[in-house]
Parts: C-alpha cells; structure tokens; sequence
C-alpha cells in the first residue's frame, strides 16, 4: 500500500508541481509526530501546503 501511494503522489507531484499535494495533521497527534510530518511535507514532498484541526 505504502509503494503505491508513493507512486501515485509522485505522479501527482510531476505532473501538478508540489504546491497541488496538500497535508492534514490531528490535534491528537504529538508535538514531535506533528513536526515530524511537518518536516516531511516540506522537504520530501516539497510544499507548505500543510494544516491541523486543531481550532481555539
């Protein structure tokens, strides 16, 4: 499963550019496990297009 989400959203990357991948993070989720993902989108998968659920 993890390979071919990986291919499908590197197609989505080559043919749309970085900017049309988008992330969503869970307010239950850690600090770390939210820098973590955090970190990822924005090196791996190459956008800043990255938001949380967690509302005040």
């Amino acid at each position: 499963a993890l390979d071919i989400t990986a291919k499908k959203l590197g197609e989505i990357r080559d043919t749309h550019g970085s900017d049309s991948i988008g992330v969503l993070t869970s307010a239950k989720c850690t600090n770390e496990e939210n820098y973590l993902m955090n970190k990822f989108t924005r090196q791996v998968v190459g956008t800043n297009n990255i938001d949380h659920c967690a509302r005040l």
